[in-house]
């Protein structure tokens, strides 16, 4: 098989495409065939040295889902079947073009989703999915602001909070259009705060920018709001005040999918697979892609991977 390999921490310089032996699945594993592959900031903070692989899965390669064709399955498998196509989560491994992945970790792919579709869904469909609904407990009517809204993310939370009959307010930076087009209503930050504080406050705030942003999150809350922390990229530690959290009766969530046990992880999975599946094979939510790279050039992936102005995924090609 063909990996995509850190040798060590740091940056580009540590980053290979290596040719390793093809892995073999377990009794209850698939081995899938993948012809891409979907990058995120959790790969970056492993090459750092920041986040590491979970024990059991592969230590240094990264990539923390799948999408692709079962090829091979373990002996006691009995949902899946070679020429299958599936997709879903890994610990570690992802970012090959042979992955193993627990038969509960996968489900099957819709077949309207192209196979460049398909590799964007897993991570960003399933976290943003399970921090909303599972963590964050969004409904018809609710306010929700996704701060961070044009990563991969944040675009699969904006179809989701809009499918579940939330307001939908979109802070980012930069494509407005595009996402106003998921039926968002987008704004630069500022903005975005200054517009969910006139609608009476929000009942669901993601966060995937980080802690400077955690104040504001507090006082932007309608009574008994919740907050899901997803992601820190602009920082993981700031202050907060108790005075408010507990005047607004609100509530943090922090959430993380990939240490999660066996059976939570497959819990998140086969709830995405009932309640968001359907949707993505109807076409009324999409995978939004923003670039694909050739394998051999991951390391000029990462580094769009970890640039502003994006808009969705950032793909590998095998």
């Amino acid at each position: 098989m063909r990996a995509v390999v850190f040798t060590g921490t740091g940056g580009r310089e540590v980053m290979r495409l290596e040719e390793r032996p093809d892995p073999v699945p377990g009794e209850h594993d698939l081995l899938v065939a993948a012809r891409f592959a979907g990058i995120n900031t959790a790969d970056l903070a492993q090459r750092a040295g920041a986040y590491p692989a979970p024990p059991g899965a592969p230590q240094d390669i990264p990539g923390l889902e799948v999408a692709g064709t079962v090829v091979a399955v373990g002996a006691s498998v009995l949902g899946f079947a070679a020429g299958d196509r599936a997709f879903g989560l890994v610990g570690g491994g992802g970012l090959s073009d042979l992955v193993v992945v627990h038969e509960r970790h996968v489900t099957y792919v819709p077949g309207g989703l192209s196979d460049e579709e398909a590799a964007a869904v897993p991570e960003a469909f399933i976290t943003a999915h399970d921090a909303l609904v599972t963590r964050g407990g969004l409904g018809l009517g609710d306010v929700l602001l996704v701060n961070g809204a044009n990563g991969g993310v944040g675009t699969a939370a904006v179809q989701i909070g809009v499918a579940a009959g939330a307001r939908v307010v979109a802070s980012a930076r930069s494509a407005h259009e595009q996402l106003a087009a998921l039926g968002a209503e987008p704004a630069a930050p500022d903005g975005a705060f200054s517009a969910v504080h006139a609608a009476g406050g929000a009942d669901v705030v993601l966060e995937l920018v980080g802690a400077p942003n955690l104040g504001r999150d507090l006082e932007t809350l309608a009574p008994k709001g919740r907050v899901v922390v997803v992601g820190t990229g602009a920082g993981a530690d700031g202050d907060l005040s108790l005075r408010t959290l507990m005047g607004k009766r609100a509530t943090i969530h922090g959430t993380m999918l990939r240490s999660r046990p066996l059976e939570e992880k497959a819990t998140a999975v086969q709830r995405f697979s009932y309640k968001i599946v359907p949707h993505l094979a109807s076409g009324r939510m999409r995978a939004v892609v923003d670039r694909i790279f050739p394998a051999e050039e991951a390391a000029d992936a990462f580094e769009h991977m970890a640039s502003s102005g994006k808009f969705g995924r950032v793909l590998l090609s095998f």
